[in-house]
């Protein structure tokens, strides 16, 4: 049976079975020792289980019956009469009730000499072991030694198999077994957590892999302590997975969420360095129809990476509909992506005109993409510029385009005044942004005072740092200038007129819509262009489509405009028409309502 790989416990039982056949009267028990000092029931077929249960968890000494006692000392203890012997002092009550009353045992010793096991006859008589069973047990001893041993060896294997060996949690391929076995028929009855570490690689680019480890380390021991008694996993480099089934945590995801979040919270020493680890978690219950948890595992998934999306640091528990809309954003930056490399992302403009005169003054720039003979405006395709590297790689190639086209307008002697690109939170807090606008108008040799920034309020509400506003700052000192775009519908308006570089403010769209009918709006965008008046800020007022919002902003003081009413969005051949015909002379002195 040791050869062919049966288990530790049926090979034991076997073999007391057998001896049992040789030996008239004894009663076999194979007890194992774990490294604590431990006595566990292995193997004791003609036993009671519930004598058996009761000798579990008992620690061996010299006063813990014939078997405890044996591996203590590590030699043959005998009982000759259970009730009367002082080993047996705390359990006879155990052994006299069933009939046993005698014991002798042995210990099974490792190659180190320390105690791994007892083999032990019991007797309905008082007596000790004859010169046959002696012998018997010594050879029984010894097949248990390697049963024993090798049972160990494959054990340790198994957990190798199964554990990280930098955490010591389960692995992944124990949290795929686990994950297999979950029953999908009770929807409610288990829900999953995906942790993802926020700041390990910055981790380990700064500070090396030793760093790393240690908080690994520590991350999941927080976890592991915070999600408890819940089943925890380390599933990927910087990723872990909790299997949730008790009642308590079922009832409040968001609390338990919030237990692990807040025990990341605090410094700990990883490698000498002091490091605040960080998460991200991912949720989802198994739901009604559901019936592999596979798919619970995917809503989890598509939970963490929403989180990390929309706010790292924070729980996100999936919801219907969580998973088309990422795959969505998924389809977009793979479209996106292709367009790019297939050079089919091109500039349209919208042009900015003197209500007066309906001369051109500016543009604004547009991203568009081509499929095949369909032009997709940016609205369609604004998920992808949610991912920061395809954001970065629209920029700059809007950027380039840009700047080749107003060069070309120059050396065309068309008046050209200015163009507007528009910037989002992830280009002004990258690092390469600054090189990227100046490097690609230099190159056309364009001076930045053609160039104006549009960036909405939202870029300067989640800069704490004011990184954003140095950028601009640093920005300006070459002469170009901001933009507020989509004025009056972010967090604090007024307030980013006293507090932030801007040059020009854009009045949404929705105000400009509700200038016939509503006069709270009236009262608003009046308002809006007698205070950017008196900071010398330029107005322009977006969304014109009819002559009648023309005169009331024209009424109101306001002076520039883009829209319908004038043009859509063009492609440079046409804008190029367009400028030859209206652009406003250079001589002119750009107004400022």
């Amino acid at each position: 049976m040791i050869a062919k790989g049966h288990t530790l416990a049926h090979t034991a039982a076997r073999l007391c079975i057998e001896v049992e056949r040789l030996v008239d009267g004894a009663i076999c028990s194979v007890l194992t020792v774990d490294q604590a000092g431990i006595l566990h029931p292995l193997a004791g077929p003609s036993l009671p289980d519930s004598y058996s249960a009761a000798l579990d968890g008992l620690p061996i000494g010299p006063h813990t019956g014939s078997c405890g006692a044996a591996a203590y000392l590590r030699t043959d203890v005998a009982a000759h009469d259970i009730e009367t012997d002082v080993r047996w002092e705390k359990y006879k009550h155990l052994a006299l009730p069933i009939g046993l009353r005698a014991c002798w045992s042995s210990p099974i010793l490792d190659a180190q000499n320390a105690p791994i096991g007892t083999f032990a006859f019991y007797y309905r008589e008082h007596r000790g072991p004859t010169a046959l069973e002696q012998e018997i047990v010594q050879h029984c001893v010894y097949l248990l030694i390697i049963a024993i041993d090798r049972h160990q060896r494959v054990a340790e294997h198994e957990r190798r198999a199964f554990t990280d060996a930098l955490t010591g949690l389960p692995n992944r391929a124990a949290f795929n077994i686990a994950l297999a076995s979950l029953d999908c028929e009770v929807p409610g009855s288990w829900a999953l957590f995906v942790v993802d570490l926020d700041n390990l690689k910055v981790t380990n680019d700064t500070f090396g892999h030793y760093a790393g480890d240690g908080l690994l380390k520590v991350a999941g021991e927080r976890i592991l302590a915070a999600a408890s008694p819940e089943r925890m996993f380390r599933v990927g480099g910087d990723e872990f997975a909790i299997i949730i089934q008790s009642p308590e945590a079922l009832h409040d995801l968001e609390g338990m969420a919030d237990r692990i979040l807040t025990a990341m919270l605090t410094p700990a020493d990883c490698g000498g360095h002091v490091i605040v680890p960080r998460a991200t978690i991912g949720g989802a219950v198994l739901g009604a129809g559901e019936r592999v948890p596979e798919r619970v595992r995917q809503n989890a998934d598509f939970a963490l990476y929403h989180a990390k999306e929309t706010g790292r640091g924070g729980f996100v528990r999936y919801w219907p509909g969580l998973g088309t809309r990422i795959t969505q954003r998924l389809t977009a930056i793979r479209d996106v992506d292709a367009a790019l490399r297939e050079d089919r992302i091109d500039g349209y403009y919208q042009p900015i005109v003197r209500l007066d005169t309906r001369e051109i003054v500016g543009l604004e720039a547009l991203c568009r993409m081509r499929i095949g003979r369909e032009i997709i405006s940016a609205s369609s395709f604004h998920e992808a510029t949610t991912d920061v590297h395809v954001a970065a790689a629209l920029t700059e190639r809007m950027v380039e385009l840009v700047a080749a086209d107003v060069r070309a307008w120059l050396d065309m002697g068309i008046p050209f005044q200015h163009v507007g690109i528009n910037v989002s939170s992830a280009d002004m807090h990258s690092c390469t942004f600054h090189d990227v606008l100046v490097g690609a108008f230099e190159r056309q040799n364009v001076p930045l005072k053609h160039v104006i920034l549009e960036v909405t309020e939202s870029v300067y509400m989640g800069d704490g740092n004011r990184a954003v506003q140095k950028s601009i700052e640093a920005l300006r000192t070459k002469g170009l200038r901001v933009a507020l775009d989509d004025f009056g519908t972010g967090y604090a308006s007024l307030t980013h007129l006293r507090t932030v570089p801007v040059d020009i403010i854009k009045i949404d769209k929705s105000f400009v819509d509700g200038l016939g009918p509503n006069e709270a709006d009236r009262a608003i965008v009046e308002g809006l262009i007698g205070i950017a008046g008196k900071l010398d800020i330029r107005v322009v007022a977006e969304g014109i489509e009819t002559e009648e919002q023309a005169r009331h902003l024209q009424d109101f003081g306001c002076q520039l405009g883009q829209g319908y009413l004038f043009s859509r969005a063009v492609d440079r051949h046409a804008t190029t028409a367009l400028l030859m015909g209206r652009a406003q002379p250079l001589e002119m002195c750009l107004p400022k309502g």
